[in-house]
């Protein structure tokens, strides 16, 4: 990574528990396993080897959705009669009229020198109807369209780095909750009036942040609904209005509370570039935001995937915001023991990219999971030296610990046991951010009596072995420090393979989550494109430049 992207991340920080270095670093978790630091500096060695071909080719193309986040960050606003955005239209009548690869900056704001008009969503409905052509421009007509729309996108940043500061005086006016780790609770009825004060009265009952489930699909959407919503499948739709209620209605009970209380959606999906953006606007605090979940689990194109990825960690940097990534779901496919070393190997990739957009590493909410068969021997032990292995791995970001889902069996007395050996090894580990276990989760919509036991679990647990990690030690050489070293090991040699390789490939062959996902295939390749020769990007000049 460019030594003045790390620098400035490091130098915008976060406020309270979020700084880097408060995680696990001092706390007497790391240390344990007694991992060779050669190997460990190899791994992100060849973390970055396999990494970086696939950042050339993200700073290489651009796509629809980053297009669409850019004008979005230059005002573009509001919905057609059919609901769809007017973002969509002015992308859509640009890629007709000039293609993609030069970007739509230009064209856009020199369509509007030549319409003069000031109102880039009105220039959206005008090109809508078809009374607007665009054209690529040049010489003089080019360096003004390109100083405009500098201005405009500016503007929007400005706006992220003003909602970011509002978070840094609330939490230093709330404070951040006294304990590690955060308690991570999902709300999902469909209908943001009904997950308002179910998120609420889950803040009351102890939750620290707070996770809006989007509707079922959304991430399919080539387009970012409008408006409040009520009709959501398994979730709810992630819109901007909806971000705006949730975090007021937050906003309210942290002050109520004296904590503050962070609000979490999904960047991911075909729309991940715009999904950052609306929530650097309106001040969501974390957002799910993995670099190969959307590939793996929803088919999206390899290359779209990871031009969108990039651009939305770049916002999300801005916007000091957590990302949550997702290698819990490989184990969901995958075997969570033959295949523990894939979820090593992909949180390496995840910081890896993470750092190259410009992510601190208290920003870095990597992904693991509760999910080995409880039947198998020792498996308590194993989930122990897995969960351990990534705190000393990466001791200062706040990793996202994932309770069991894939063995849970509609028996909730063994489901609610299962989370509470689940919230053990949190706390025995020093995790993060720990998502509330449900003993009817995978079986049934957990009910609200559901999640009051859970979270009576959590506290129940964190009350009476919240320092347990200062005790815990694992036997010089015994079964846990074998376990974890031989998973590094295994994740060595993979990484040696996929270098030897590449990324793509190893994507394509299955290698993770045993999804096999080509790179010439997939939703939403139509959608991307080589940048020519003269594209133009002002919201990456400005977030890669530090200057708005």
């Amino acid at each position: 990574m460019r030594k003045g992207l790390r620098e400035r991340a490091n130098h915008r920080g976060g406020t309270g528990a979020g700084r880097a270095g408060e995680w696990g670093r001092g706390d007497g978790v790391t240390g344990k396993l007694d991992l060779d630091p050669v190997l460990v500096a190899r791994a992100r060695e060849l973390a970055r080897r396999a990494g970086q071909p696939v950042v050339d080719l993200a700073r290489s193309h651009t796509t629809v959705s980053v297009e669409r986040a850019v004008l979005r960050l230059a005002g573009v606003t509001g919905a057609d009669p059919d609901g769809i955005p007017w973002v969509n239209r002015l992308v859509d009548a640009v890629v007709a009229d000039v293609g993609l690869g030069h970007g739509v900056a230009a064209p856009v704001f020199d369509a509007l020198a030549r319409e003069q008009i000031s109102d880039v969503t009105l220039l959206a409905q005008k090109a809508a109807a078809g009374s607007v052509r665009f054209q690529q421009p040049s010489g003089k007509a080019a360096t003004a369209a390109r100083k405009a729309a500098r201005r405009a996108v500016g503007a929007g940043v400005r706006l992220i780095d003003r909602r970011r500061a509002e978070r840094d005086r609330l939490v230093k006016r709330y404070g951040d909750p006294a304990q590690r780790p955060w308690i991570y609770l999902i709300v999902a009825t469909g209908d943001i009036y009904e997950d308002i004060p179910q998120a609420q009265a889950a803040a009351r009952a102890g939750a620290d942040v707070i996770a809006v489930i989007r509707s079922t699909g959304q991430s399919l959407l080539d387009y970012v609904p409008e408006g409040a919503t009520r009709e959501g499948f398994a979730g709810t739709y992630a819109t901007q209005e909806n971000f705006r209620l949730m975090r007021a209605a937050l906003d309210e009970t942290s002050k109520e509370l004296g904590r503050y209380v962070r609000l979490t959606n999904y960047a991911s999906g075909l729309c991940m570039p715009e999904m950052a953006t609306l929530a650097g606007l309106e001040r969501l605090d974390m957002m799910l935001n993995d670099s190969m979940y959307g590939i793996l689990f929803r088919d999206i194109n390899p290359i779209r995937t990871f031009v969108d990825q990039r651009f939305s960690r770049q916002v999300h940097a801005r916007a000091g915001i957590i990302i949550n990534t997702g290698e819990d779901n490989y184990l969901t496919t995958a075997d969570a023991v033959d295949e523990a070393h894939t979820v090593t190997v992909s949180q390496l990739l995840n910081e890896f990219f993470a750092h190259e957009a410009g992510l601190a590493d208290w920003q870095l909410g990597l992904g693991h999971a509760f999910e080995i068969n409880p039947d198998l021997p020792e498996s308590f032990r194993l989930e122990l030296a897995h969960a351990l292995l990534a705190r000393e791995l990466f001791p200062d970001a706040p990793l996202k610990w994932m309770p069991p889902t894939k063995h849970m069996t509609g028996d909730v007395f063994r489901g609610n046991l299962l989370d509470g050996f689940f919230n053990l090894v949190g706390t025995m580990t020093g995790q993060g951010i720990l998502l509330v276990g449900m003993m009817t989760e995978a079986v049934v919509t957990p009910w609200l009596s559901d999640r009051d036991i859970a979270l009576q679990n959590v506290r129940y647990v964190l009350g009476a072995a919240g320092g347990l990690h200062e005790d815990f030690v694992p036997a010089p050489g015994g079964f846990i420090q074998q376990r974890a070293n031989r998973v590094l090991g295994e994740a060595l040699d993979l990484l040696e393979r996929i270098g030897d390789q590449s990324l793509l490939t190893a994507i394509a062959e299955g290698t993770f989550g045993i999804m096999k996902r080509p790179a010439d295939r997939g939703k939403g390749l139509a959608g991307v494109a080589a940048h020519d020769a003269d594209y133009y990007n002002p919201a990456t000049e400005i977030l890669e430049g530090d200057r708005a």
